[in-house]
């Protein structure tokens, strides 16, 4: 059974850091791109951040370029994204996603194209 977890998110002021982690498990790990997707209140699904199979292919939403850092330990079978100077925007549910293959368009990952989701992780930050 293929399951993500994410780790726990939590509430942090602006301007602050946070690093989600999530770990797969029933699938083979370092085969698969592993990516972040968010879903604020009221909004749809967005990509934030993906990684190829070695973590040298890296894709950022325009967003999150320069704050936020997405790396992976395939010998932990996790994937990391590390949150800088966030900012009440940045206020969602965070998603871990998990694909064979996939194009990117425009540099962005489509939702279409994971095979596998997390259940999700809220972060807020607060003004």
């Amino acid at each position: 059974q293929v399951q993500l977890v994410e780790s726990a998110g939590g509430l942090v002021q602006a301007g602050g850091s946070l690093t989600l982690s999530c770990v797969g498990s029933g699938f083979t790990f370092s085969t698969f791109k592993m990516g972040w997707f968010r879903q604020a209140p009221g909004k749809e699904r967005e990509f934030v951040a993906g990684s190829n199979y070695g973590g040298w292919g890296i894709n950022y939403a325009d967003s999150v370029k320069g704050r936020f850092t997405i790396s992976r330990d395939n010998a932990k079978n996790t994937v990391y994204l590390q949150m800088n100077s966030l900012k009440p925007e940045d206020t969602a549910v965070y998603y871990c996603t998990a694909a064979s293959d996939l194009v990117v368009v425009g540099g962005k990952w489509r939702s279409t194209d994971i095979q596998y989701w997390g259940k999700g992780t809220l972060v807020t930050v607060s003004s």
